[in-house]
This record gives C-alpha cells, sequence and structure tokens, in this order.
C-alpha cells in the first residue's frame, strides 16, 4: 500500500500574516512614535497616555479601512476576470482549450500531452482550470478583504498596547527612555516572528524592522524636541 505524501508549505500563511504583521508593526512604530514625540515635547504623563490611546483608535481603524479598500479591490479584479472566463467557456470552449493546451505546453509538455492534460481537467472543473492555471487564482491566495481588515485592526491594537502600557508603568521622567527600549524589544520579537513564520532569514527580518522602527521614533523625537509643542 503506497504511503500518501503531505507536504506542508508556507504560502497559506502569506494573506494572513502580511495583514497581521503589517498591522503589529505599524501600531507599535506609530503609537510608540507618538509616545516619544509629545514625551519629548515636554507633555504630561496623562498627556502622553491619552495620546497613545487616540493614536491606537485611529489607527486601528484606518489599517482596518485602508485594508480592506486594497484587498477588496484585488477582490473585484479576480471576480471580474472569473466572470470574464465564464463567458468564454461558454461561448468559445474551443479558444479556451487551446489556450488552455498553449499553457501547458509552455511549462514543458508536448502538445499532444497538453491538449488531453487540458480536455481531461476541463471536463472535471473547467472554470476552475483556467482560474488556477491562466489567471493565477487560488482558493488558498484569494483576496479576502474582511479578513485582511479584521485582522490588520487586531493586530494594530495588540501591537499599539505595549508602548501604551510601557508609557503607563513607566515614570513620568523616563517615558521617552523605557517606550524606546520596550518598542525596539518588541520589534525584534515581531520582525523575527514573522520571518522565521515565512521560512526568511530570522535575524535579517528583525533588524529590518527594528531600524525602521528606530528611525521613525529617532525623527519623531527630534521633531517633539524642536517644536516643544503638545500634540
Amino acid at each position: 500500500m503506497s504511503r500518501i505524501h503531505k507536504e506542508s508549505h508556507r504560502s497559506d500563511r502569506i494573506g494572513w500574516l502580511r495583514a497581521a504583521v503589517l498591522g503589529a508593526n505599524d501600531g507599535t512604530i506609530s503609537v510608540s512614535s507618538l509616545v516619544i514625540g509629545v514625551a519629548a515635547a515636554g507633555a504630561s504623563h496623562d498627556s502622553i497616555l491619552l495620546t497613545g490611546v487616540a493614536g491606537m483608535v485611529a489607527g486601528a481603524m484606518s489599517m482596518a479601512a485602508g485594508e480592506y479598500v486594497s484587498v477588496q479591490s484585488q477582490a473585484d479584479t479576480e471576480s471580474a476576470d472569473i466572470e470574464r472566463e465564464k463567458r468564454e467557456l461558454i461561448t468559445e470552449p474551443e479558444l479556451e482549450l487551446n489556450e488552455l493546451t498553449s499553457i501547458y505546453v509552455s511549462r514543458g509538455l508536448d502538445e499532444p500531452l497538453a491538449r488531453r492534460v487540458a480536455e481531461k481537467l476541463m471536463s472535471v472543473d473547467a472554470l476552475g482550470a483556467h482560474a488556477r492555471d491562466e489567471l493565477g487564482i487560488t482558493e488558498t491566495l484569494r483576496a479576502r478583504p474582511i479578513q485582511a481588515a479584521i485582522s490588520s485592526a487586531i493586530s494594530f491594537v495588540a501591537g499599539a498596547i505595549i508602548p501604551i502600557a510601557a508609557a503607563f508603568l513607566a515614570p513620568s521622567t523616563l517615558v521617552a527612555e523605557i517606550s524606546t527600549v520596550t518598542t525596539l524589544v518588541t520589534l525584534v520579537v515581531l520582525g523575527g516572528t514573522a520571518a522565521y513564520a515565512g521560512g526568511a532569514s530570522i535575524v535579517n527580518g528583525s533588524m529590518r524592522v527594528a531600524f525602521w522602527g528606530a528611525l521613525a521614533m529617532a525623527i519623531t523625537a527630534g521633531v517633539g524636541k524642536m517644536f516643544g509643542a503638545v500634540v
């Protein structure tokens, strides 16, 4: 009896992982930058916390709306392409068969075999075959706007809570310093986790995220010190 070889790939994580990592990174960097910038401007502890919470709520809503609109546009395009394929399969089935055959020929099959494969696949699921091999649309990678929006909002809040908690627990004179250290550690962990989940280099992922986070915080702190105004 032959054994079934099962493989686990990381491509099925791309959709939710992208939204989750983007949201968490943005939440941590955006809110920590706000907190540090306002602290550098000499704001009171209460004002710093209020700024952090307001930034978290506004950022989460913005991330959700932006991600939804972006991914919904992709979903609309996919739906339009699939509808066009449906019509062409009804009105021009022979042309569609030739089109699928040419795709398989371009991938290395000889034409008689490519045609037999195309005929067999179209007899089972013609639309699915064309969606997958002509349009590059699969169930795993299809756009899911609501899932992306919710994931972005939740992950933004999860990332934003960390600098807010650090600012809340820190002495009023050390808010900027403690928030900076806490945020950098968080970004290193987030970057490493995302890289590990996606099969990339953990060190490169961690350093890349930490670098851009540090740059954002440094610029915001500089602006806060320069203007000395409470946001």
